[in-house]
């Protein structure tokens, strides 16, 4: 039995997470929402939930494309009905009525999974090329929902990319091209804790929403006894609030039919340019999107012009994933410029646009919206279905670092044949069997069996892209003496964790003082954490170096269990003074330390130099010769050439 989904009525808080959701039901263009936060704090519940209130949608009964209503009344409409690979084959398709579709992305699936595969089941019954639809299609005039979307593997990255922009699907691949309509509203929660998002793919959310938990008693007490409540008998819970959620739903429709009739002054427009410009805003999606949903807004609280107080509301939904920012700034807008801003009257601000021919213009922004779907049809005709002889080459590396062949992992992106093929590429292997076999006869005769040879068989190349892991073992010992070094130090790894933001690696800073060494930051892909971790750097003390070394060691081979195949790359600042022994043992600190080093032989490493004066010791150097590692003086311990040799270090790295 299918447990009832958690009221999106009866949640407790959260005012702004529940408003962006609901922006989005009124005008699912408005693009989505990300919800950033820490965990334990309802957004994966807020997401699933709402899928409960959007009022139901018309399709084609057992159309995996989603097809509605008007696919299939009227003249006018059949031309694009029958593009529809599956609506076509019905004499008298049959419309009823569903839920919104709610599709869960999982961040383990195939890229296959989610833009669509070979139908094996007609390839071998009928000996035909048809596709067999992935996620892409089931989301489509839906919700696409993704948990944790900053840990998604960047090729799928890159196939939500392209839906997302052009709201379709192009499947390329067994000897067929075929585009289908794939508009959904794309909503995903990440911790921001676990790792950043890729500025390209944070752009499309139309909306993003920090949440955090209340810190009010009331309020918590007031959530653990609904969820309490909810988990005691989840039906009698969700038939409480039934009244509730019918009276958001019969807004939603109310709100999207009076949408199309908001009207707003061109002054305001003008307005929302400005503000963009002030606030150093990227790209024109901005403007879009906040008119958008200032429009929404006012079409939610049923107003039928746009407001500064929609405007401003709208910003702070808008604007400050989009605002231009260095990489350990945090996100978030200027408030005190904000408010300034709408403090000028914006009646007062020129009013110059270009000229345009009438012909242009476009009366779509003030044109009644009937429409009741949660994904309005202004698209092109949706499907498209081209032959091809050949299935396409698609390149293995995608331009990120580290982009590497793999076995049994990563990105499906061609096949190979190879008789000998453990990884088999099913798909390509029927594909090659159907085309030997002759598939005209397979057509005629159904039962015509397809017989698989050695020479038929295909192996899956994949291309996985891995991000290096830099451990950095920092010195904060007393004997670096002055600030200066501390922070020349911090400023050239600063410049190194830019270059780590930009190529998504891992990062773990693993500091040391006192009596032993203490990892400041486990590996995360969180760069404004590490940027954190670093500024926060505790210095005095003695150098407890053996120990340090030992835990690097340590943590390079956990790592190496729980991520195989990931690159590593140990980058040591310290000016070699060792003076403390390893817990519990005794002996000669230096001696311990040579052997730390020793035991890191096998992993790739850089060694920074930071001993100053005239009166050098040089046991940078010794160690650096028994790990076998370059080492970089202070002197030379600038961003720029520490990053050269990180870079250079990760080629070889990667290297065969």
């Amino acid at each position: 039995m299918k447990t009832a989904i958690y009221p999106f009525a009866a949640l407790v808080g959260q005012d702004t997470l529940k408003l962006a959701l609901l922006l989005n039901a009124v005008d699912p263009v408005i693009g989505g929402v990300l919800i950033s936060g820490e965990k334990g704090t309802a957004k994966s519940t807020a997401a699933r939930a709402l899928a409960a209130v959007l009022p139901p949608i018309r399709r084609v009964a057992g159309c995996p494309f989603q097809c509605g209503d008007r696919f299939v009344t009227g003249p006018d409409n059949r031309d694009l009905w029958e593009e529809c690979p599956h609506c076509r084959e019905l004499s008298e398709p049959s419309i009823i009525e569903t839920p919104v579709p709610f599709v869960d992305l999982p961040l383990g699936a195939t890229e296959d999974r989610v833009l669509g595969t070979l139908d094996f089941q007609r390839a071998l019954r009928e000996g035909q090329r048809a596709l067999h639809p992935g996620l892409l299609a089931s989301a489509h005039r839906g919700i696409l929902y993704i948990d944790e979307v900053n840990l998604l593997p960047d090729h799928l990255v890159d196939v939500l990319l392209d839906a997302a922009a052009m709201g379709v699907n192009t499947v390329q691949r067994d000897g067929v091209e075929i585009q289908h309509p794939s508009r959904f509203i794309l909503i995903g929660t990440m911790n921001p804790e676990e790792g950043e998002l890729r500025p390209q793919f944070l752009d499309r959310f139309g909306l993003m929403v920090t949440v955090a938990g209340s810190r009010e008693p009331e309020v918590r007490s007031e959530i653990v006894r609904r969820r309490l409540a909810y988990e005691t008998d989840a039906v009698v819970f969700s038939q409480r609030w039934s009244a509730e959620q019918d009276d958001l739903r019969r807004r939603i429709v109310q709100a999207r039919h009076v949408l199309g009739q908001v009207e707003h002054d061109d002054g305001l427009l003008s307005f929302i340019s400005q503000l963009c410009c002030e606030l150093h805003v990227d790209g024109l999606r901005a403007d879009i999107v906040l008119l958008r949903t200032a429009r929404a807004l006012a079409a939610w609280h049923a107003r039928a012009r746009v407001a500064m107080e929609d405007i401003r509301a709208a910003a702070e939904l808008v604007l400050p994933h989009r605002r231009r920012r260095r990489p350990f700034e945090k996100p978030g807008l200027d408030q005190q410029r904000l408010d300034e801003l709408f403090q000028q009257d914006p009646a007062s601000r020129p009013r110059k646009r270009p000229e345009e021919p009438a012909s242009t213009q476009s009366d779509s922004a003030t044109a009644p919206n009937e429409k009741t779907e949660i994904i309005p049809p202004s698209q092109p005709p949706p499907f498209r279905r081209i032959e091809m002889a050949t299935p396409p080459n698609v390149p293995a590396n995608h331009g990120r670092r580290n982009a590497v062949r793999t076995e049994g992992r990563g990105a499906y992106v061609r096949a190979v044949a190879d008789p000998t093929a453990g990884d088999i590429a099913l798909d390509a292997t029927i594909r090659a069997a159907i085309l030997r076999s002759n598939p005209q006869s397979a057509i005629r005769n159904p039962q015509f069996p397809v017989e698989v040879l050695p020479e038929d068989v295909h192996r899956k190349e994949r291309s996985g892209r891995i991000g290096t892991l830099l451990l950095f073992v920092v010195d904060s010992s007393g004997s670096m003496a002055a600030r200066r070094r501390i922070e020349a130090v911090k400023g050239a790894v600063l410049g190194l964790l830019q270059s780590a933001y930009e190529e998504r690696d891992q990062v773990a800073v693993l500091a040391f003082r006192g009596p032993q060494a203490e990892l400041l930051l486990p590996p995360t892909r969180s760069i404004e954490a590490a940027e954190s971790a670093l500024r926060s750097l505790p210095t005095g003390g003695r150098t407890p170096l053996a120990h340090a070394l030992t835990a690097a060691r340590e943590l390079v081979e956990k790592t190496g269990r729980s991520q195989p195949g990931v690159p590593i790359l140990l980058i040591v600042l310290t000016d070699g003074k060792a003076n403390v022994c390893l817990p519990g043992v005794v002996g000669d600190p230096w001696q311990q330390a040579l052997t730390a080093a020793a035991a890191l032989a096998e992993t790739a490493a850089l060694m920074c130099d930071i001993e100053t004066g005239v009166a050098r010791s040089g046991r940078p150097q010794i160690l650096a010769n028994a790990m076998g590692a370059e080492c970089l003086r202070l002197e030379d311990l600038s961003a720029e050439n520490l990053l050269l040799m990180v870079r250079e270090q990760s080629r070889q790295l990667m290297a065969p």
